[in-house]
């Protein structure tokens, strides 16, 4: 087997780096060399290569070079792999659709060897963004989550390295308290290491029953904890008064699912949060809620505090802060500022001084409507920046109204009619809201690329409406299994148990023809694939949620329903996550649908707007490119060029990063959902995407496929 060699070359490349960097005038994450050696090119979360050999004149000649099959992909499109790969002397570490981890020949798709992890954990959400790297003078190490553990593996071999932890692993719940201990907690985004510290955030629940989004450095030797800093804090730390008196005992959430960024040059850590659980409804967690919805700046190697902004206040909205922020320059006259630029769900770019959290553009208060459901507060205002201009769109209103057909607009318009819109965070409601930008954004996870030569900032968007409505759960209608599953299952699979229409989250209806009662039981106990595990429901709600769904509930099981525990707590469900389309299929809004965008942060201004991907049944029909949903991020190099995949028509594309032409594209066998990773490997330079599918109904499979000139 082929021995990675890594140790005095990551030593080499990191002196020659920051070298590189002084006498360029780039900052050290700017120059990512040959490798690709973190999530998202850098420490910085740059998204950018310095390598130019593929350029604007001959990326028309760019052709695939090898390719790799990772399997363990589903065939009804419900797996996906949002890998971004590392690439680190000559060697590529991904993960599969379920999620084993591999190492191949970056210049063949050569594979040098896997780990499965299936022999010895029970997996449940499937889905991985990348892996971190660290290495010593004497070894080299490979970090990634499974379900509810931290794995640490020898690079060179694949296997569990046994003095981390256990047997290779920590628990992700330590230092979440005992009562967080059956919740679901995962991660799905690699973290990152200062010195000796593996830095991380976790996914966890979004409805009532949440584990804590607490942040936890670990040892990258022993894998102890190091620090913890409490996202929902205890009495005495900075916050408490913004939550209700015990919050920190029984709430969740306010968790760091999309990754953070590292200065190595400071030791400060930026780590954006999501929001707090139950999304929709918050009458029990009254308040501003911090640290949900904020970019946490800390002290990397002790946990400490050293400023937040909170980008929405008291969340109604599932408005998490998407992505992992970009350190950029910001040039004022003759002075030049090291910032920090957060994307967010909303479209919106808040740009802050690295150091303080100055904010280094305007930010208004908008003024929120308030809330009509029962025992429910909203805030009364929220802040957004005046610079830059919005990335997406913000308001969705009778002007915006699809106009791809007549018949379209007509469809959409009497969908309309009693719905709740035409206003910035008008929050839910039982007769429906509908939510623009939608629950995936504006900008998502795949992150915005940033070219420190021009100061232009690359980021994707979706122009998606959704529409969200509350359902109240404590009708006494309601049985008891049937407000139980209200309350745990009907956010995925929807109130009538027809599941989300996308094969995403099946239907449930006729599940006893499917499937025996001990199996629905232990797939509510242990979850399985997108199902994260209800290991804390008792054993009496679980066989009512059962009987609802296997129709076997008794005469009594209509009586004092709602009394669950669950129930009397959080009034509210809802109707599931439903995109707002026409009588196609298409989205509700005008095009365009999809976009990408350049950003000139210095100006705070618009560079440049163009659809991203394309309905060619549409274009046929005469109608302008309009531009698809899109997940993954865009990758901005030295060679005038920005890649992406992402988008629905299952395309890579390359454009001109000063003008947004469209100058290379290829049909990949499946979508490429994730963000592609630039390298060199012996003067050779590739493009790779991992092309998983699985997204917004499209086919899965379990691609690598890298790219290279002929």
């Amino acid at each position: 087997m082929r021995k990675v060699k890594l140790h005095k070359n990551i030593c080499y490349l990191m002196v020659f780096s920051t070298l590189l960097a002084c006498s360029t005038g780039q900052s050290s994450d700017q120059v990512a060399e040959e490798n690709w050696p973190a999530y998202l090119g850098s420490k910085g979360s740059s998204q950018y290569s310095a390598l130019e050999q593929i350029n604007k004149e001959n990326v028309r000649n760019l052709q695939p070079a090898w390719q790799y099959r990772a399997g363990g992909h589903s065939e009804n499109g419900k797996s996906q792999i949002q890998c971004n790969p590392l690439i680190i002397d000559g060697i590529l570490y991904g993960t599969s659709p379920d999620l084993k981890a591999f190492a191949l020949n970056a210049a063949t798709g050569e594979q040098l060897w896997v780990y499965d992890p299936h022999k010895d954990f029970k997996i449940g959400v499937s889905v991985n963004r990348g892996l971190v790297h660290w290495a010593s003078a004497s070894e080299a190490r490979l970090f990634y989550s499974v379900g509810s553990y931290l794995l640490a593996l020898d690079a060179n071999t694949g296997e569990r390295i046994k003095d981390f932890g256990k047997d290779g692993k920590v628990s992700l719940k330590e230092g979440l308290g005992d009562w967080a201990q059956d919740f679901s907690v995962s991660s799905s985004t690699p973290g990152v290491i200062y010195e000796d510290k593996l830095i991380v955030g976790t996914r966890v629940s979004e409805s009532k029953d949440a584990a804590p989004g607490y942040i936890r450095a670990f040892n990258v030797v022993s894998g102890k904890v190091e620090w913890i800093f409490h996202t929902i804090p205890r009495p005495g730390e900075f916050g408490y008064d913004t939550w209700p008196k015990d919050a920190y005992k029984n709430r969740g959430g306010a968790n760091s699912w999309a990754g953070m960024t590292l200065d190595e040059s400071t030791g400060i850590v930026y780590i954006p949060t999501g929001s707090a659980a139950f999304d929709f409804w918050g009458g029990h967690r009254l308040g501003e809620n911090l640290f949900a919805n904020s970019l946490l700046a800390l002290n990397a190697a002790t946990g400490e505090r050293i400023w937040h902004y909170q980008t929405v206040r008291h969340d109604l909205w599932d408005k998490d802060l998407p992505a992992p922020p970009n350190l950029v320059q910001i040039n004022r006259g003759d002075s030049t500022i090291a910032a920090v630029a957060q994307i967010t769900k909303s479209g919106r770019v808040f740009v802050f001084d690295r150091a303080n959290g100055t904010p280094l553009f305007p930010i208004e208060e908008v003024e929120v409507p308030p809330s009509t459901l029962l025992g429910e507060e909203a805030w009364l205002s929220q802040p957004l920046p005046l610079s830059p201009p919005p990335f997406s769109r913000q308001i969705f209103t009778e002007e915006e109204v699809t106009n791809i057909s007549p018949e379209a607009t007509a469809y959409v318009t009497s969908k309309l009619k009693g719905l709740k819109y035409g206003q910035k965070f008008m929050p839910p409601s039982t007769e429906g809201t509908v939510i623009l930008p939608g629950f995936d954004g504006g900008g998502e996870w795949g992150g915005a690329a940033y070219d420190a030569s021009t100061g232009l900032l690359y980021v994707n968007a979706n122009e998606m409406p959704w529409i969200l409505t509350m359902v109240p759960t404590n009708s006494g209608k309601l049985s008891l299994g049937n407000a139980a599953y209200l309350t745990n299952c009907a956010m995925c699979h929807g109130p009538e148990k027809n599941g989300d229409g996308t094969g995403a989250y099946p239907s449930l209806v006729n599940l006893d023809s499917r499937l025996l009662r001990e199996e629905v039981a232990e797939l509510i106990s242990n979850g399985k694939g997108r199902m994260p595990a209800f290991k804390q429901l008792n054993t009496e709600v679980k066989e009512q949620i059962i009987d609802y769904l296997f129709s076997t509930e008794k005469p009594e099981d209509f009586q004092n329903s709602g009394a669950t525990a669950n129930v009397n707590e959080v009034p509210y469900t809802t109707t599931g996550y439903n995109r707002f389309f026409d009588e196609e299929g298409y989205p509700a809004i005008k095009p365009p649908w999809g976009t990408l965008s350049a950003i000139n942060l210095n100006k705070g201004t618009m560079e440049w707007t163009v659809p991203l991907g394309e309905f060619t049944e549409l274009t046929e029909r005469g109608i302008p490119q309009t531009g698809t949903e899109n997940y993954g991020g865009p990758v901005v190099t030295a060679g005038g060029l920005v890649f992406i995949a992402a988008s629905k028509d299952e395309h890579i594309r390359a454009f001109d990063k000063d003008t947004g032409e469209e100058l290379w594209k290829y049909k990949l066998p499946v979508g490429g959902y994730a963000t592609p990773a630039i390298y060199s490997v012996e003067g050779k330079q590739y493009v790779v995407i991992a092309a998983g599918g699985g997204k917004m109904g499209t086919p899965s499979g379990d691609y690598y496929i890298a790219f290279a000139l002929d």
